[in-house]
């Protein structure tokens, strides 16, 4: 029926405003997109149990703190290790330089808090390295020096090292799309390879690092299972604790609201650096790279520093993992399992395919429109990415339950039935929560590939006679195949890593796997997490193994070996 309604609008080119049927329906899915900034907004002016001022004189400049800590540490870490690898892979030579330039991307699959369960059962007191240690050297707990990986330094090489990859990606794509001519030119005027590094490649690929930075910053602030599990408070931590313990919605909107101001910060930053940039390519001559051959130490160096975040965020926390698997962890093929594993697929399998067809829609709308305001919609679709998961369910329960009761109230008035908790209480809420989260990945996917669709294609689909949807559905979509599943992949594997939001916004006795996993390393039972724990890294992979080599035959040309 809604698509009916939606066909006949189109060929009548009915108009709202100066907006057509397409556009407005657009509209209506982006601010269905934005509940959770308004449902937060609006429960600032409601009136709550009296434990905000309670939470300013305790925990509030905690979290601030511890906050602005991991933001600082984790931004020069990735900042280091994804700008270092991505110039190495692009243009140097040296050993193993074709594993590193696709493998550097896997520790995206291994979700944060899963990293620090594998991390904190071998590094711990218990732990098989520091029973060696006791057991080589005959000292006791205490008497030696071992690092703390339930610390603030541990939750930073944490992030680090499974964070990096998003600096990585996207600084590689900006050194393969610069012209080797501005390179080649640098040199001719004297500059080392080390200079055209610093004085042409990095002002050329700043708008890119930033971004990779700012998503790498708002991951960290919107993660819950790693510094919960490590004790660290910080506003996830906070918003999740005033809303199960005390059960003071209005007081965990309240730390929403200034989490909000964090990510409006990042979002700033990140939009101003672009603005402000001063370096522009003008020439549109593109040549097949050349590498410069490192040997020796050089190449060494080079191959170690590319292998350790290879080694710390994904290597060793899976042959840990493995091993507490094979060990003492749980029987896959349980009735329980399966049923979990199940709950997991469909949830992200629903939100995938939800994702791709309103991002098809939304990014669609916005190339007929043709108007600024089109594409304002879609970043108002896309804000979600920004907003940790504890905000939005904060955000999404509001409204959800005032729509449920008005329901209610209108089903009891008119018929003297109770539907109950028709949105809350099931999982309809909990895909939206997830359409919210990560919309913009998908759109951005999806929006690249319909930006490569010529438009004289969709003219002659109209002289055709064929409608916006149809031209969608019979033209575009078959064209955009590989950049749809792309989009579909990239979600489903995000909705499989997705704690906070499910931690709050599940129904009654509905466990996924990253649930179970939280739930047994909350208990320390961390050996036993790790088997809900490597389905979780083993669904992961395949997506950005396949997006890697996407990102690969992105320019074309071979690598051209030559001396330094």
């Amino acid at each position: 029926m809604f698509g009916s309604i939606t066909r006949a609008l189109a060929l009548k080119k009915v108009r709202f405003s100066g907006v057509s049927a397409f556009g407005f329906f657009a509209i209506c899915i982006a601010l269905l997109l934005s509940i959770p900034i308004f449902g937060i907004l609006f429960s600032l002016f409601q009136e709550g149990q009296g434990n905000w001022p309670h939470l300013v004189d305790t925990v509030l400049p905690r979290y601030i703190y511890n906050s602005i800590t991991l933001v600082f540490g984790v931004g020069i870490g990735v900042t280091i290790l994804g700008v270092g690898t991505a110039w190495l892979v692009v243009m140097c030579e040296f050993p193993g330089r074709r594993l590193f330039e696709w493998a550097l991307i896997l520790p995206l699959a291994v979700p944060a808090y899963v990293v620090a369960y594998a991390y904190t059962d071998v590094l711990q007191s218990s732990g098989p390295i520091q029973q060696m240690i006791r057991d080589l050297t005959g000292l006791r707990f205490g008497e030696y020096w071992f690092p703390n990986i339930r610390s603030m330094g541990g939750a930073i090489t944490i992030f680090v090292s499974v964070l990096f990859p998003y600096v990585y990606l996207l600084t590689r794509t900006a050194f393969l799309e610069q012209s080797v001519c501005a390179l080649e030119v640098s040199r001719t005027l004297g500059r080392t390879a080390w200079g055209s590094f610093w004085s042409v490649a990095i002002p050329l690929a700043r708008p890119a690092i930033i971004v990779g930075i700012s998503l790498a910053l708002m991951e960290t602030l919107a993660d819950f299972g790693t510094v919960f599990h490590f004790g660290i408070q910080t506003f996830t931590t906070g918003i999740y604790r005033t809303w199960a313990s005390m059960g003071d919605h209005v007081a965990a909107a309240q730390l929403s609201s200034i989490l909000l101001t964090f990510v409006f910060v990042l979002l700033v930053i990140e939009r101003y650096s672009r603005k402000q940039a001063k370096y522009h390519q003008t020439t549109g001559s593109y040549k097949k790279i050349k590498s410069f051959k490192l040997s020796g130490w050089r190449g060494v160096g080079a191959s170690g520093f590319c292998a350790l975040p290879l080694l710390l965020g994904f290597i060793a926390p899976v042959i840990m993992l493995l091993y507490m698997h094979f060990t003492a962890g749980h029987d896959l093929t349980s009735e329980r399992y399966i049923r979990m594993i199940q709950n997991s697929v469909m949830m992200a399998g629903i939100t995938a395919l939800l994702a791709v067809v309103l991002s098809l829609y939304l990014a669609y709308a916005a190339r007929i429109e043709r108007s600024t305001f089109a594409a304002a919609v879609n970043k108002i679709a896309g804000m979600g990415y920004a907003i940790p998961g504890t905000m939005i369910a904060v955000g999404i329960l509001y409204p959800v339950a005032y729509f449920d009761n008005f329901l209610n109230d209108q089903f009891e008035t008119f018929f003297g039935i109770s539907l109950g908790l028709v949105f809350t209480g099931s999982l309809s809420a909990l895909v939206l929560a997830y359409l919210i989260r990560f919309m913009a990945v998908s759109l951005n996917t999806v929006g690249s590939s319909l930006a490569k669709v010529t438009p004289s294609m969709e003219d002659a689909a109209r002289t055709l006679g064929k409608n916006k949807i149809a031209t969608v559905i019979k033209v575009h979509a078959p064209i955009m195949s590989g950049g749809l599943l792309t989009a579909g992949l990239i979600v489903f594997v995000d909705v499989m890593k997705e704690l906070p939001a499910t931690l709050i916004m599940r129904p009654f006795n509905f466990d996924t796997l990253a649930i179970q996993a939280y739930n047994l390393a909350k208990d320390e039972r961390l050996t036993q997490a790790a088997t809900p724990s490597l389905v979780i890294v083993a669904v992961g992979i395949l997506p950005l193994i396949i997006l890697s080599r996407r990102i690969m035959k992105s320019r074309t040309g071979s690598f051209r070996t030559t001396n330094q």
